[in-house]
C-alpha cells in the first residue's frame, strides 16, 4: 500500500529532576551540598533513508516520544542524557506543523536531518545554589518540561519526469515500456490508485526516474477524483510529459484535455506552468488519431513539443525518451528544498508574551502563559526555598502588580494549571 500523507504526534524528553544532596563522607569535613543536575531530555529528529519510499511505517506507529533525562544524583553527578530519537523517513518528505502550517523541514538528500523536537533541559541541583548568603541550600529544579506537537508528514515523490493525462490515457502502459516497472492497467478508469516510479535507460549511458500519477480531471485541485492527493507529486518533478489520447476514444477532445490539464496544474501552483512539457501523443495506431493530431497541432497556441507514440504497439517510444532525456540535460537538478544545511533562513519570530490574566466565572484569576506554566513545572513544591524562589520569580516578572491592577485582593483565589493558590498582600 502507498502512503504518502499521515499526522503523527511527537514529544520531546522531558529533562531530568536535579537532587537536593550533601556529602558526608570520613575525612571530608563540611562537605556541603553535593547535589547532581538532571541529565537533558532527548531530541526527536527525522532522518533520510533512501531505502523507503512512502510512509507505510506511519500507519501501524503514530505516537513518538523521546526518553527524557536520567535525575541528577549525589556527589554532584550528573544525570545522563538521553539519546535522540531518530525517525527515517524516505527522501522527498515534507514536515508540516499541523497547528501553524507552517513547514518545519523538507528532507530530500540521503543522511539529510532535521530536528523537530528539542529535548528539554536537565534541572539544577543545590549545588548550583550555593551562595555566601545561602551556603547550604535546600533547593533544586524539576527537568524543563517540552510541549508535544502535531505534524502532518507528506511525501513528494522524487522523480525526474511526471506523467499526467486523463485516465485512460496510456500513462501506465506507457511507463511499463520505457522502464521494468509493472503497474497496474485495464480497460477503465483510475486503473491506478497510487504513484508508481520507474527508472528510464536511454541506451546511452542516461537515465532518468519517471512517476506516472493517476489520472487527473477537471476540478482535480479542489479533490474532485484522486485530487489533490496526488497534484503534489508534480511538484518536484523536472520535465512534465502530458500523456494524451489522441484517438479521442473517450469522446473527448485531445486539445480539450491538454488546456484542462494545464488548467489544474496553473490552480494547484502556478510555477509548475514553468516547468518544461513534452505532449505525447499516444494511441496514434487507432482510426481517427492522424486527423485529431493535425486539429491538435492547428489549435496549439505555443512551442510545446509534440510526439506521436504508441504506448501498445512501442512506435514512436524511443524518440520521446530521448527528447526527455535532452531536455532534462538542460534543466539544473534541482529539488526545491524549503530548509536544507546549505541553506539557512532567519525568521523573525515575536518575543513570547511571559503571562496572561483572565477571570473564572467564579471570580478567580486565572495565570496562564508558556514561560510562566514553564517556571512553575520547573519548581520543587516540597521545599520552602523553591516556594519561595518561585514567589521571588513571579514578582520580577510583574504578576504581583498585574492582579493588584486586575483587582486582586488579600484572600482571592489564583489559579495556574491544576493548582489554586491564594494572593496575599
Amino acid at each position: 500500500m502507498f502512503v504518502d500523507q499521515v499526522s503523527i504526534y511527537v514529544k520531546a524528553g522531558d529533562g531530568g529532576d536535579g537532587m537536593v544532596g550533601y556529602r558526608r563522607e570520613k575525612y571530608v569535613p563540611k562537605g556541603g551540598p553535593a547535589g547532581g543536575d538532571g541529565g537533558n531530555g532527548g531530541d526527536v529528529m527525522f532522518q533520510v533513508d533512501e531505502g523507503l519510499n512512502t510512509l507505510m511505517d506511519f500507519r501501524y506507529n503514530r505516537h513518538y516520544k523521546a526518553k527524557r533525562g536520567e535525575d541528577g544524583m549525589s556527589k554532584n553527578k550528573h544525570g545522563r542524557n538521553a539519546d535522540p530519537l531518530m525517525v527515517a523517513v524516505p527522501p522527498g518528505t515534507t514536515l508540516i506543523d499541523e497547528n501553524t502550517n507552517e513547514v518545519l523541514a523538507d528532507l530530500t538528500e540521503e543522511g539529510q536531518q532535521a530536528l523537530i523536537a528539542k529535548g528539554g533541559r536537565g534541572g539544577r541541583g543545590n549545588s548550583r545554589f550555593v551562595s555566601s548568603k545561602n551556603p547550604a541550600p535546600e533547593l533544586s529544579e524539576n527537568g524543563e518540561p517540552v510541549y508535544e506537537r502535531r505534524i502532518r508528514v507528506e511525501l513528494k515523490l522524487l522523480a525526474d519526469v511526471g506523467l499526467v493525462g486523463f485516465p485512460s490515457a496510456g500513462k501506465s502502459t506507457l511507463l511499463s515500456v520505457i522502464s521494468a516497472a509493472k503497474p497496474k492497467t485495464a480497460d477503465y478508469h483510475f486503473t491506478t490508485l497510487s504513484p508508481n516510479l520507474g527508472v528510464t535507460d536511454t541506451g546511452d549511458h542516461r537515465s532518468f526516474v519517471v512517476a506516472d500519477l493517476p489520472g487527473l480531471i477537471e476540478g482535480a485541485h479542489e479533490g474532485v477524483g484522486l485530487g489533490e492527493q496526488f497534484l503534489r507529486h508534480v511538484e518536484r518533478t523536472r520535465v512534465i510529459v502530458h500523456v494524451i489520447d489522441m484517438a479521442s476514444s473517450e469522446g473527448r477532445d485531445p486539445y480539450d484535455d491538454f488546456v484542462t490539464i494545464n488548467k489544474e496544474l496553473k490552480a494547484y501552483d502556478s510555477s509548475l506552468m514553468e516547468r518544461p512539457q513534452i505532449i505525447a501523443a499516444n494511441k496514434i495506431d487507432m482510426p481517427g488519431a492522424e486527423e485529431n493530431l493535425q486539429a491538435f497541432k492547428a489549435k496549439l497556441t505555443n512551442d510545446t513539443p509534440i510526439y506521436p507514440i504508441s504506448a501498445l504497439t512501442k512506435t514512436g517510444i524511443r524518440d520521446v525518451i530521448f527528447a526527455t532525456a535532452d531536455l532534462l540535460d538542460r534543466i539544473p537538478k534541482e529539488t526545491n528544498a524549503v530548509n536544507s544545511e546549505k541553506q539557512v533562513v532567519y525568521r523573525f519570530e515575536p518575543e513570547e508574551t511571559p503571562f496572561e490574566i483572565t477571570r473564572d466565572s467564579d471570580g478567580a484569576f486565572v495565570l496562564s502563559g508558556g514561560r510562566l506554566e514553564k517556571l512553575f513545572k520547573m519548581t520543587d513544591f516540597t521545599k520552602d526555598e523553591g516556594v519561595q524562589r518561585f514567589s521571588r520569580q513571579l514578582r520580577g516578572m510583574g504578576v504581583d502588580d498585574a492582579l493588584r491592577k486586575q483587582g486582586a485582593e488579600d484572600g482571592d483565589i489564583i489559579r495556574l494549571l491544576d493548582y489554586e493558590f491564594e494572593f496575599i498582600e
